[in-house]
């Protein structure tokens, strides 16, 4: 009996010794917005529960595991989102299995009471080691999680883009987030004596074209962060919106990024052995049409949708021409949408001027009726009409500031009563409602409450005397499209020329 026992001893070692790497498949989104539900083009997250789900049936025959990921900017883009306070896309992912997130900048648009809510409904670790509080003396939320898998672990170390300081500021309150590489450096080893793979979740952004954002902030950036920082093994990106749709490659390290708005999913298949990479593949997968969209997902998050549907559905107006909201173009130039809502503004409030910032426009509007969801898409974010009282210096500082914006920032700069000339990086020439601007005179200003409270840069407007109207900006634009009713054609006139550059 000893001597059949002493041989099965010997096979098991054997058949160890011999036993291939163990394989663990990675699934990552980033900046989903509200995407809960797909189209008939594709998209959405029962298409991307669809390829999870079969690959932890095919992953589990061999022994392996799936780890689900998402970088972070789950709220706002898609009203029926938005109106629920991104309910929707915390359970479905919590029934998808999320096993971990990152805070991106938009999960700062609203009060942190909301966001402590979505903590509750997820069920699942928000991480952000750089997202930190005085009064707590370190993170608000978990700086890491280590996933324990019997024969490796693996640690995730989330960290949150520094530029939400003055992206999404109003609702930080005493809560700030510091430099993301300075709190890798204090965490990695801790997470490297507890975890044999090392992944950073970032909600950074990924900039190796180098075409950095400009912004009144440092930042650091998830290309920066693999170049810089040795022991890192993979960071899963977001915020940029990037494409990558294979990993990049830097120092080592395995960067990935999806895109956006849950057109895609990333998959990276990792085959370890001795709690080391032995070999890797990686991937983004287009959540095409062709796609099955699972079941339980689908019908869950459909309840959801009709919620309220009746409402956003509402007809408020109709428009006979394309009214242009597309990123590319909010972020580098005035389009007819741009001027709508502006204009909107100030017939709304009777403010001289509007500011409106091109990264709060989220969608164009195509031509037929115009209906509240519509309106919601353009303008998710729930702002409200703030209304200033600021000199005409005040107003030079902001056009000044305005000027050094590059295009594609979401900053770019949006007016109505206001025309002026753009060169050399400062504004000449400006007029309100058709006369010299008076640099000593106060006007009425009209923005949203995220500008006014300094957001995207505009930290000159900070503090400024004001009030707000509780007028939601979504709102206001409906009933100033209710107002015209059909809009036959809409100006896209430039009312700040940029003289740099050729049209």
């Amino acid at each position: 009996m000893k001597r059949v026992l002493g041989v099965l001893v010997v096979m098991i070692l054997a058949l160890s010794v011999f036993a291939g790497p163990n394989h663990l498949v990675i699934f990552h989104m980033n900046d989903t917005h509200g995407h809960v539900w797909g189209t008939d083009d594709g998209g959405g997250f029962a298409r991307a529960a669809t390829l999870i789900n079969q690959a932890r049936e095919e992953v589990a025959k061999e022994g392996g595991e799936v780890l689900f990921l998402h970088a972070g900017d789950v709220n706002t883009g898609i009203p029926e989102s938005d109106q629920l306070d991104a309910v929707p896309d915390f359970l479905v992912l919590h029934y998808m299995g999320l096993d971990a997130m990152v805070l991106g900048n938009h999960e700062f648009d609203k009060p942190f009471e909301v966001l402590e809510k979505q903590y509750k409904v997820a069920q699942f670790p928000f991480l952000g080691a750089n997202f930190v509080s005085e009064k707590r003396g370190g993170p608000v939320f978990e700086p890491y999680v280590i996933k324990d898998y019997g024969e490796f672990s693996v640690g995730i170390i989330g960290l949150v883009t520094e530029q939400t300081n003055v992206l999404e500021p109003i609702y930080l309150g005493e809560n700030t987030i510091i430099d993301a590489e300075e709190t890798l450096m204090k965490y990695l080893p801790i997470v490297q004596e507890k975890a044999d793979i090392v992944i950073v979740l970032g909600h950074l952004g990924y900039h190796a074209d180098g075409k950095r954002p400009n912004l009144s902030v440092e930042f650091t950036t998830s290309d920066e962060l693999a170049e810089n920082v040795s022991g890192i093994d993979i960071i899963i990106d977001g915020h940029s919106h990037t494409l990558l749709e294979t990993p990049a490659v830097i120092n080592n390290v395995i960067v990935a990024q999806t895109g956006g708005n849950a057109e895609n999913i990333g998959r990276i298949d990792l085959w370890i052995d001795g709690g080391r990479i032995v070999d890797w593949s990686g991937e983004v997968i287009p959540l095409t049409a062709d796609t099955p969209e699972d079941p339980f997902i689908k019908m869950f998050a459909d309840a959801f949708y009709q919620l309220g549907s009746e409402a956003l559905n509402e007809v408020v107006g109709v428009t006979k021409v394309f009214l242009d909201g597309e990123r590319a173009h909010v972020r580098s130039d005035e389009t007819n949408l741009s001027n709508l809502i502006t204009d909107g503004m100030i017939w709304k409030t009777g403010a001289d001027v509007a500011l409106m910032n091109g990264g709060g426009i989220r969608a164009s509007i195509e031509t037929g009726e115009i209906t509240y969801r519509d309106i919601l898409t353009v303008l998710p974010f729930g702002n409200t009409l703030y209304v200033l009282e600021v000199t005409g210096k005040d107003i030079m500082d902001v056009l000044n500031y305005a000027a050094t914006i590059p295009d594609g920032q979401g900053a770019k700069l949006h007016v109505a009563g206001l025309t002026a000339e753009i060169k050399g990086g400062k504004a000449t020439n400006v007029k309100i409602n058709g006369k010299p601007i008076d640099l000593n005179k106060t006007y009425k200003v009209v923005t949203n409450n995220y500008v006014a409270a300094g957001g995207d840069g505009y930290t000159m407007l900070e503090g400024k005397p004001g009030y707000d109207t509780y007028f939601r900006d979504a709102d206001a634009l409906r009933e100033y499209i209710a107002h015209l009713g059909t809009i036959e054609v809409y100006t896209s006139e430039e009312r700040l020329i940029e003289l740099d550059q050729v049209k």
